[in-house]
């Protein structure tokens, strides 16, 4: 573990306090009431309670079975995801009372060993302390509990995940020693009110990972690929009745597309469909030969199957569509909407052949919900909990 500043030519602005809306915080107390309606506090007391504290400190405190709601409707509400049939499920943590930078890296372990469950990957999100008038919130500046880093050769040839390499020129400039290898987990920088961002490496033994292998071509095992069992999203900025928590790491388990036809393929990541063509004997003269569909495809078997083979949860984006058809009778049922993003709902492998392809969807900003910031974009990326 290292701790130290970065330069400020490097350091991000800290996100901005937002003044809570009035009308935000009672939307969103009515739908907790009207959706959870056997409360001990009735629903016009509540209304009362926060506006007095919102006149009184400029905030106010959720309660935990309000943080609770909020987070879970936070994800039924996410255009991008297509695994929200699950958003009940979700297990919501709540660290608000988390101050350090050690008291958040120790909770954020917890966060992984309970999320990866050995491999059935449960749908957690742990939620701190949230941004007020006096304090800041704290945040991880990762886009993912878990990434591998990137790197450049001498002679300028890739190695380990490009999409990373910016963040890991940061982190190496904060003190990290890069091993320089294909799959080097890269440590968390963690930063709280008052006090300079600290580096802290990932326990190994924290991050469960799976080799990819092929059923029928035993050549793809000595490319030596993995990939880690849970994605978990650090960046994002859970908004709740008007309070914004920066720091919410969320998960669900992957969907095979997402490390398949994304991590491992796109040209900015791994790029491994020309290695991939190669391994399998492809002609790759002529775009005529569907050299690239054919490479995607037995990369995207192997790694269903591997993870299938290791015990580690995932879904495959054929199942994964049709229950998102499912999610969204059951809401339609019930009178919401359901927002989503057809770009990112269809998935990037056969989506023709998947049935969210054929239908229009609604595009609508719902609350409560996660959200991507400028300055948090800048270091990274954020997706929904179960894949895209």
């Amino acid at each position: 573990m290292h701790s130290t500043r970065p330069t400020a030519a490097v350091r991000p602005a800290a996100p901005a306090w937002r003044v809570p809306d009035w009308q935000e915080a009672e939307e969103f107390i009515r739908l907790f009431h009207t959706e959870q309606p056997d409360q001990p506090v009735p629903f016009a007391t509540r209304l009362r309670q926060i506006r007095e504290h919102l006149e009184q400190t400029g905030t106010y405190r959720h309660t935990h079975a309000e943080l609770e709601f909020g987070a879970r409707v936070a994800w039924r509400n996410s255009s991008r995801c297509i695994g929200r049939l699950y958003w009940k499920s979700l297990r919501v943590v709540d660290r608000r009372t988390a101050v350090t930078a050690h008291e958040i890296h120790g909770h954020l372990m917890e966060h992984l060993r309970m999320a990866t469950n050995r491999g059935r990957i449960r749908p957690l999100v742990s939620v701190f302390a949230p941004a007020t008038p006096y304090r800041a919130a704290p945040r991880v500046w990762n886009a993912q509990l878990i990434r591998y880093a990137g790197y450049r050769t001498v002679d300028g040839a890739p190695i380990g995940d490009q999409g990373q390499a910016a963040f890991t020129d940061v982190v190496r400039r904060m003190g990290w020693q890069a091993p320089g290898g294909w799959f080097d987990v890269l440590p968390l920088v963690v930063e709280t009110h008052g006090d300079k961002p600290q580096l802290f490496d990932v326990p190994r033994d924290l991050v469960l990972e799976v080799p990819i292998v092929h059923p029928d071509n035993p050549r793809f095992a000595a490319l030596g690929l993995r990939w880690h069992a849970l994605p978990a999203i650090s960046q994002m900025r859970l908004s709740i009745g008007g309070i914004d928590y920066p720091l919410a790491p969320f998960n669900g388990w992957y969907m095979g597309t997402e490390i398949g036809a994304r991590n491992f393929v796109d040209p900015g990541r791994y790029n491994l469909l020309p290695v991939i063509a190669d391994l399998l004997g492809l002609d790759t003269g002529s775009e005529t030969t569907l050299w690239r569909d054919r490479a995607l495809v037995e990369l995207n078997v192997a790694v269903l199957h591997s993870f299938q083979a290791a015990g580690v949860k995932i879904s495959d984006h054929h199942t994964e569509s049709r229950r998102f058809l499912t999610h969204l009778e059951r809401e339609e049922a019930q009178g919401r909407t359901v927002p989503a993003d057809w770009s990112w709902i269809v998935p990037p492998v056969s989506g023709g052949l998947t049935p969210v392809y054929h239908r229009y969807y609604d595009e609508a900003d719902l609350r409560p919900n996660f959200y991507l910031d400028d300055e948090a974009r800048a270091l990274g990326e954020g997706r929904c909990p179960v894949a895209h």
